[in-house]
């Protein structure tokens, strides 16, 4: 069924007449009652009661009507959540663990303001992972680490933030570097699977470091966690909202580029400018 047909059958029981419903909706007299006629075929149902200069509703068609204009209204909202230029409907987003806290929250309390109607789902994931879901399509953006190697065509980086290298200890404990932390500590390592913690394991590599491995772990909170408790020291980025951190003399030579992946040529273009304003705008650093 042709929502276009009950509209024009709306737009007469509103207006009151057939010719009336033809100006409103720019079609001919004609045009209009052809497409009631089909409506009336498809149902079953004589539709309007037609008189000289007016048309009402018959009694079929008052009861069908609360059911018509929520059809109609369906659909008018399904084609503006497709219209690439209105920043509304479903934005399937995917974020790494330390953005699901540092960036989403302040993100969402200013989509509310920005964009209202903008409805977000919110997939958390290894950057690996939500690289590949956007690629496939799974994902209409991520905040995710830069991977380490080109992006392809068809995918683009927003930059949103970087982060240096940073020596993680005890609470008390006097090292100033990592060799004096892992001289007496084992190491928590930040996974070196994980494209984030390549960039550690190539800190540690450049300077010929072979610390004892405690355990490696993808989760940055859980390192910390670990850290805190006294068991091992650990390199990690100083991500927003680590506590505790030792700067590393030379630990800007080895940042970790977060950054929103989209596709170059979104279908929802003014969904992720909205986001990615609401991102730059709440997140340190941005």
């Amino acid at each position: 069924m042709d929502t276009r047909f009950l509209e024009s059958l709306l737009a007469v029981v509103d207006h009151g007449s057939i010719v009336a419903a033809a100006q409103a909706q720019a079609l001919t007299p004609a045009a209009v009652s052809q497409r009631i006629q089909v409506l009336e075929r498809d149902l079953g149902q004589t539709l309007l009661e037609r008189r000289a200069n007016a048309s009402a509703p018959s009694a079929a068609c008052r009861d069908l009507l609360p059911a018509m204009r929520r059809i109609v209204n369906q659909a008018q909202e399904l084609k503006r959540s497709a219209d690439p230029a209105v920043a509304q409907g479903v934005f399937r987003l995917g974020a790494i663990s330390t953005l699901l806290t540092a960036a989403v929250p302040g993100m969402l309390i200013a989509l509310r303001q920005s964009a209202p109607r903008l409805e977000m789902q919110i997939t958390p994931g290894s950057s690996a992972a939500l690289y590949e879901a956007v690629r496939s399509g799974e994902l209409n953006a991520a905040l995710i680490v830069a991977p380490p190697f080109l992006t392809p065509f068809g995918l683009q980086q927003h930059p949103l933030r970087s982060e240096p290298l940073c020596l993680l200890t005890p609470e008390g404990h006097p090292a100033r570097s990592a060799e004096e932390a892992f001289s007496g500590l084992p190491h928590i390592a930040y996974d070196p699977e994980s494209w984030g913690g390549q960039i550690a394991s190539r800190y540690l590599a450049d300077r010929g470091l072979m610390p004892q491995v405690l355990c490696a772990l993808d989760g940055l909170e859980v390192i910390s966690d670990l850290v805190a408790s006294g068991i091992g020291a650990s390199l990690v980025p100083e991500w927003a909202g680590l506590q505790g951190a030792r700067p590393l003399p030379d630990g800007a030579g080895y940042q970790r580029r977060l950054i929103l992946l989209t596709p170059t040529t979104p279908d929802r273009a003014a969904a992720r400018q909205a986001v990615l304003d609401a991102l730059l705008s709440s997140l340190p650093g941005g």
